[in-house]
């Protein structure tokens, strides 16, 4: 960029190349001069003038993605007089891209993070979240966006990558929760228009999962509103696909991780607590239909859900939502022939036994004996080698893996069985198989075992703590 300011031409030019050239040097010169401009101070002129334009997808694209990552990374770059301007044509930008014809979904991704990331560093914008439903709320074509900002928003507020201080992510999350009452009823009202339409569905549950991972919603409002009944109604029902029913499934255990804290949102927790007890028909029915996505995202709400009620169980077992049909629920997860599945609740399996360790009670711990002897018979069949099997299993393999994680989790636990009565009670048994009388185990389902949280903030793996 030292011979100045490039043309639009040169910019198109160099852009057609990184996508269409056929030389692969070519490609990587284009590359390489595109990621010079995006680091140049002219990159907020020129990506601002092709989204303009709109000549092609491609350069809407770069320009998209110039965006986000300048307001991103170089924020600091612009004085700050021409911020509303900067707010007003991205809005601008938004309101002409969604009613073009096959704007790809990124380049709406991309303004999106890029409007949020404005507003989470631009003190200026005071209720942006009003601002934002103010200009889009009327308009039906442009909810879905809306919801994106309203979704990403949340998210990029403790985003490594935005320079802002910890007085400014506090007064944003004031802010936010300020208005979340307001996102909750807007959602509300996109689920009663949308009828039978998935994506919008979709959309929704990610959104309020959001918000709940931020934890801001006001639990009592939640428990009034009729998106939780929605979640559940959605997660019941047989005909659900697999993207909506994994949507609803994140959602419900973003709610369950918000409550934690039971006693400051008793009416929302009741209301989870009753609302996943009535899933185990449905895991039944995704088990006889060998869904296997299906029965791991059951399992991983049936994991929050202990997590969540772990202090109430071990302190009143049996009463109130300390009912032990919670743990009714994982001990069915553990006889899944897929070693995956009972994988996912390990975390709260040593969650428990760290507890009670703790408070080393006997009468305690006889009530919960008998739940530790059944997961260990369950685990003891899952670490079984076939019979055909030669020699010692790899470490490092899935199995192997699986069979150490196994071996740390008994160790934790061990004391409430005693090793003697273990050894008596974990006889040699054929291991579970499914439905056409496979052993499996492995597998392209590995990626979903302990119930990793992802991006959107689910749970770490075991035996991290929570």
């Amino acid at each position: 960029m030292d011979g100045g300011k490039p043309s639009l031409a040169l910019v198109y030019q160099a852009v057609q190349a990184l996508h269409h050239d056929p030389d692969p040097a070519g490609k990587e010169r284009a590359s390489l001069w595109l990621g010079e401009l995006q680091r140049s101070m002219y990159a907020w002129e020129i990506s601002d003038q092709l989204l303009q334009l709109q000549q092609d997808v491609e350069s809407c694209y770069f320009a998209a993605q110039t965006m986000k990552m300048k307001i991103q990374t170089s924020f600091y770059e612009l004085p700050p007089d021409s911020h509303n301007a900067l707010r007003d044509s991205l809005l601008s930008h938004i309101q002409n891209l969604k009613a073009g014809n096959g704007t790809p979904p990124s380049v709406l991704e991309f303004l999106a993070l890029a409007i949020a990331d404005l507003a989470l560093q631009m003190a200026s914008w005071k209720g942006c979240v009003h601002t934002l439903i103010e200009k889009y709320n009327g308009d039906v074509g442009s909810m879905p966006f809306l919801i994106e900002i309203l979704t990403v928003l949340p998210e990029e507020v403790h985003s490594r990558s935005l320079r802002i201080g910890a007085n400014r992510r506090t007064e944003i999350i004031e802010d936010l929760a300020y208005y979340s009452s307001t996102v909750v009823t807007l959602l509300a009202s996109c689920v009663e228009k949308a009828g039978s339409s998935e994506k919008m569905l979709i959309k929704v549950f990610r959104c309020l999962g959001s918000w709940f991972n931020l934890g801001v919603l006001d639990g009592n409002f939640m428990a009034s509103n009729q998106l939780p009944v929605v979640l559940f109604q959605v997660l019941q029902r047989d005909d659900t696909s697999t993207n909506l029913h994994e949507a609803a499934a994140d959602c419900v255990c973003s709610a369950l991780y918000a409550i934690e804290n039971v006693e400051a949102n008793v009416t929302l927790a009741l209301q989870l607590f009753r609302g996943v007890l009535t899933l185990e028909t449905a895991y039944h029915m995704a088990v006889a239909r060998e869904d296997l996505d299906k029965v791991l995202n059951y399992c991983r709400i049936f994991t929050e859900l202990c997590e969540t009620f772990l202090e109430t169980t071990v302190r009143s077992p049996g009463q109130g939502m300390g009912d032990l049909r919670t743990l009714e629920l994982l001990l069915i997860c553990a006889g899944h022939p897929q070693y995956e599945v009972v994988e996912i609740s390990f975390n709260f399996w040593y969650r428990l036994g760290e507890n009670l360790y703790k408070i080393n009670d006997a009468g305690l711990h006889g009530v919960f004996r008998p739940y530790i002897q059944r997961l260990l018979h369950c685990l003891a069949r899952h670490c079984q080698l076939e019979p055909d099997h030669e020699g010692v299993p790899e470490e490092t393999d899935d199995f192997g893996e699986f069979r150490m994680r196994v071996s740390d989790l008994v160790k934790d636990v061990i004391f409430l069985v005693g090793s003697m009565e273990c050894f008596s009670q974990v006889r040699p048994a054929p291991r579970p198989r499914d439905a056409a009388g496979r052993r499996p185990h492995g597998g392209a389902l590995h990626q979903h075992r302990a119930g990793g949280r992802d991006e959107r903030g689910r749970r770490p793996e075991p035996p991290i703590p929570r």
